[in-house]
């Protein structure tokens, strides 16, 4: 028999109950972990790349559709979403999700909705629950309101982590390997500071050299330096020289004080 893994996400301790309670008997499904809301859910979504999530809609944090868009580069799991509100029920039904359960509901619709989604994942085709992704991703570009990183996955010491990057004062790069710099850590990924930049909204973080980006929400002052260069300093004491090649980024930062 084939036995599929599954991560439940609620933000409500006896929902995650009544889950758990009515898989118990299914030896087809191993719950192996559960989530309270949608950071937790991101990370373990793709620390155990389970089958099958059980998702909440409106959680803390971040939403069931914004948890979707996050992991789906990474990891498509299978997907039953969990509500106790009609208008977001109806909202994963207009745009073609696989199923949802509408709180409160009985163990027999439970079974109903778990009956095919198990169908689907032995065929493992899941056409509607692309649609749904593919049309969220759509909508994101049509608003441009979430365009840009807000959280940056990292890992520390066997586990991972979300860091908002309206908490990162500036990004440093060596090569490949960048290191991001909160008031409280710093942290290391892997990637190249060209990327990353294309990535960063503009609003908030520009490029001062070629292995340095900051945030400007943390710029304390400014002091000019050789050459028309400048000395940034961050509010979280660090100096950081901005070369001449990059000046033009901090001119528009300038101008935009005035």
């Amino acid at each position: 028999m084939t036995t599929y893994h599954s991560l439940i996400i609620d933000d409500e301790p006896i929902a995650r109950d009544v889950i758990r309670t009515y898989l118990k008997d299914d030896l087809s499904i191993e719950t192996v972990g559960e989530a309270c809301n949608g950071s937790e859910a991101v990370i373990k979504i793709l620390q155990y790349k389970p089958d099958l999530i059980f998702l909440d809609i409106q959680m803390p944090e971040m939403d069931g559709f914004e948890v979707l868009k996050e992991v789906w580069p990474h990891h498509r799991p299978f997907v039953i979403f969990t509500t106790a509100f009609d208008q977001y029920a109806l909202r994963a039904f207009e745009v073609n999700a696989i199923d949802y359960l509408l709180k409160p509901f009985d163990e027999i619709r439970f079974h109903q909705a778990l009956g095919r989604i198990k169908e689907r994942l032995s065929l493992q085709s899941q056409p509607r629950m692309e649609a749904l992704v593919t049309r969220l991703l759509q909508q994101q570009a049509e608003t441009g309101s979430a365009q840009y990183l807000q959280r940056i996955l990292v890992k520390e010491t066997g586990r991972m982590l979300l860091v908002k990057t309206e908490d990162i004062s500036h990004f440093d790069a060596d090569g490949n390997y960048i290191t991001l710099h909160t008031a409280a850590k710093s942290y290391t990924i892997y990637e190249s500071l060209s990327s990353l930049e294309e990535r960063l909204n503009p609003a908030d973080f520009i490029r001062v050299s070629r292995s340095y980006i900051i945030n400007i929400n943390f710029i304390a002052e400014l002091e000019t330096y050789f050459n028309g260069e400048y000395i940034v300093l961050l509010q979280t004491g660090e100096r950081i020289k901005c070369t001449r090649s990059y000046r033009e980024n901090l001119k528009v930062f300038l101008t935009n004080l005035k």
